[in-house]
């Protein structure tokens, strides 16, 4: 045997304590010096949720987002490509797709044009398809911008990029970002609300509203329009409220204790969140009711209490801005138009789809200009990325017309909260394969959000491992063209 590993197999305790002395006398003389020159036990700290003014003036108070989940087909919707619907069915020129990869599509695919009717709508002219014809009335409130692009072309790492600026989980979403930097407006509810529709999780699952290395105090707070508006938040049977009002005094007491001997941001956190579960016991479900919403309120939204839809969602997110919350975000699944099924056809499907969309994403903006939050709240409508301008890989042989996965070019809209109304920023080419003008990445996009809402995107920054990390990371510049 070594003999180096036999002395030390055979070391006994005293051996290792009389090997460890030096260590131990530093270890209790580091205990002393600090006992004898501590600071004083810092206290608790502020309601970390506490309403904060923001550094720049601000057009924005507020922000709702419509996330179209698996991405809507722009140029069936947003723009119109005559030059595409005269060369559909032809071979897609060579210099289009050169050196480019797609998520389900290889070869040379056939340009695909578009089947919708197209209508200049409003003073503005601004032109929008008959998928979404109720948007129409509303098109000189929209901030319609062609020119987006994005680095990701899969679904879960493109929309984390959206909310998180980064293709990666773990980073802060911009709910979390806007909520750390602004707090909330009702002590009651929370400061970041969000709302799923059409049965399935966010593609970048709670990543897509987390709160990533910001205290977990700043995460979306996922609530239902059907069931308990808010799970595990009730009452066990058996335990009164003045019981329950108990046990969160003794849980409490225990925890300022430690965040006052740990200086732990988690522990003030837990406080925060016990308190405001209590005080959203009664507010959620009143807030969360729409059945007291007037009888042409919920025509105009085609909005049933008791039900789970967009629809719902969208009243309830007027309700949820009126009454104080900073940022709702609203999650509808069911838009991945690769045309690997009926429901997913541009033509048929996407008039079933965009009816459940464009009727209650109108009357929420007709809703929130009538009650005069429209100047104030900041309405985003996107999806992760674009669609190509031919028929996805696997449906070319099908009578169902389907597009594949798209980072190059695409569109979204922006209406309220300081961003230029009846306008159109940008353009993609006649084909629709690039942009021609007026690029915006994702990273413009957030900055541009951030400064709406008072941030420069720069200095809303958040200190972890060594580095202070912002939702822009590196990137990303204000695009002015898109300010009121």
């Amino acid at each position: 045997m070594d003999p180096i590993l036999e002395h030390k197999l055979l070391a006994t305790r005293r051996h290792l304590l009389g090997s460890m002395a030096g260590g131990i006398g530093a270890i209790a003389m580091h205990e002393l010096l600090a006992a004898t020159s501590a600071a004083p036990v810092p206290a608790v700290a502020a309601d970390p949720m506490a309403a904060k003014r923001p550094p720049l003036p601000a057009k924005a108070k507020r922000m709702i987002v419509i996330h179209l989940t698996g991405s809507p087909p722009h140029l069936d919707m947003y723009d119109n490509k005559p030059e595409l619907t005269k060369r559909d069915g032809q071979d897609c020129p060579a210099e289009t797709i050169a050196g480019k990869k797609f998520a389900f599509t290889s070869g040379t695919p056939k340009l695909l044009g578009t089947r919708r009717q197209w209508v200049k709508c409003g003073e503005s002219g601004m032109e929008l398809s008959d998928a979404i014809p109720h948007l129409h009335r509303v098109a000189d409130k929209l901030c319609l911008v062609r020119s987006m692009f994005t680095d990701q072309f899969n679904h879960a790492p493109a929309e984390l990029m959206v909310y998180t600026g980064s293709p990666r989980a773990g980073r802060p979403s911009l709910g979390s970002w806007l909520t750390y930097g602004l707090g909330t407006e009702n002590a009651d509810l929370p400061g970041f609300v969000v709302l799923i529709s059409s049965g399935s999780q966010p593609n970048g699952g709670t990543s897509s509203f987390g709160s990533g290395f910001l205290p977990s105090v700043y995460q979306g707070v996922q609530c239902r329009s059907k069931g308990d508006p808010v799970l595990y938040v009730s009452d066990p049977p058996g335990m009164s409220r003045a019981m329950r009002r108990k046990t969160l005094d003794a849980l409490k007491d225990l925890n300022e204790l430690q965040a006052r001997e740990l200086g732990n941001p988690e522990t003030v956190t837990r406080i925060a969140q016990f308190e405001l579960a209590y005080r959203m016991q009664t507010s959620v479900p009143d807030v969360m009711d729409i059945s007291k919403e007037p009888a042409h309120v919920l025509e105009a939204y085609g909005a049933k209490p008791g039900e789970s839809s967009l629809a719902n969602n969208c009243l309830l997110a007027r309700r949820l801005v009126e009454d104080g919350v900073r940022f709702v975000h609203l999650f509808d699944w069911g838009w991945d138009f690769h045309g690997t099924r009926p429901q997913e056809d541009i033509r048929e499907g996407l008039t079933q789809k965009g009816a459940t969309f464009d009727r209650p994403a109108a009357a929420l903006i007709e809703d929130l200009e009538a009650r005069g939050l429209l100047e104030d709240t900041l309405v985003l409508c996107t999806g992760e990325f674009g669609r190509t301008p031919f028929q996805e890989g696997r449906t070319a042989a099908s009578g169902i017309l389907g597009r594949d996965h798209y980072p190059d070019c695409y569109s979204i809209w922006m209406a309220g909260g300081g961003v230029k109304p009846g306008y159109v920023h940008g353009a993609s080419d006649d084909l629709g394969f690039k942009i021609a003008s007026d690029m915006v990445h994702i990273h413009d996009l957030q900055a541009t959000i951030l400064h709406l809402l008072g941030f420069d995107h720069t200095k809303l920054t958040y200190r972890f491992q060594g580095r202070d990390f912002r939702l822009t990371d590196v990137h990303g510049h204000v695009v002015k063209a898109l300010l009121a």
